[in-house]
């Protein structure tokens, strides 16, 4: 039983690599991901180039930049709501 539980998990681990990585050799033709720049511009031009040289630093970039929007924008939004009168920090309960 404990065999027949790995092979299903190298099984498994197979039907999730891409096809393309299967079946590339030498003499196949690769199919090229990559983002037309031409009409980007300052960061957008910066971010398609990062993803046309690296899809892995593409995306550790993203994971990386994803959290930081994040505490940006909570961080305004936190400021507005407290401008308007709206005090996260001091919360009361509505039931007694």
């Amino acid at each position: 039983m404990r065999k027949l539980g790995w092979c299903r998990s190298i099984l498994f681990a197979l039907m999730l690599l891409p096809a393309q990585l299967l079946a590339a050799t030498e003499h196949s033709d690769a199919v090229v991901l990559v983002t037309d720049t031409r009409k980007f511009h300052g960061w957008e031009a910066w971010w398609a180039n990062l993803y046309n040289e690296s899809h892995v630093l593409f995306a550790i970039v993203t994971i990386l930049v994803i959290p930081v929007c994040g505490v940006i924008l909570g961080t305004l939004a936190d400021l507005v709501m407290s401008r308007i009168g709206i005090d996260l920090k001091k919360r009361a309960l509505a039931e007694h």
